[in-house]
């Protein structure tokens, strides 16, 4: 219920925010760009002020808030991960090659058929 209501009733100013946000990012591109006159670290600096503005006011919108808690809930989640041993990857790994290399070979050989019976069939070739 409480998230229907924040969905609801925020959802415009939280739109507006990341609409400043983008526009943030781009007024310090914008600012990098027609500052030529300016040292390069003047430059830069405008550059990352408008990104870490635009930051800032992604973050108190409520999708950087979601963003966050999904991080949140994914390292969370990651932790719940059950991870090969050494031995495991190692064997794993093994059989992955040989399946290559095997399936390399098929695919060798199937090349050789399909260039032999196109040679035959066109007449081409020696």
């Amino acid at each position: 219920m409480n998230e229907a209501v924040r969905q609801t009733g925020s959802s415009t100013l939280d739109t507006a925010k990341l609409a400043t946000a983008i526009v943030l990012v781009l007024a310090g591109i914008v600012a990098y760009y027609a500052l030529t006159a300016q040292p390069a670290y003047v430059r830069w600096l405008s550059m990352a002020g408008g990104v870490v503005l635009a930051v800032i006011v992604f973050a108190t919108s409520g999708y950087g808030r979601d963003l966050w808690q999904f991080t949140l809930d994914s390292r969370i989640e990651l932790r719940k991960v059950f991870w090969p041993t050494r031995d495991e990857t190692l064997k794993i790994t093994g059989i992955v090659f040989i399946f290559i290399v095997i399936a390399s070979l098929f695919f060798w050989v199937l090349d050789l058929a399909l260039a032999w019976a196109t040679r035959a069939l066109t007449g081409q070739g020696g």
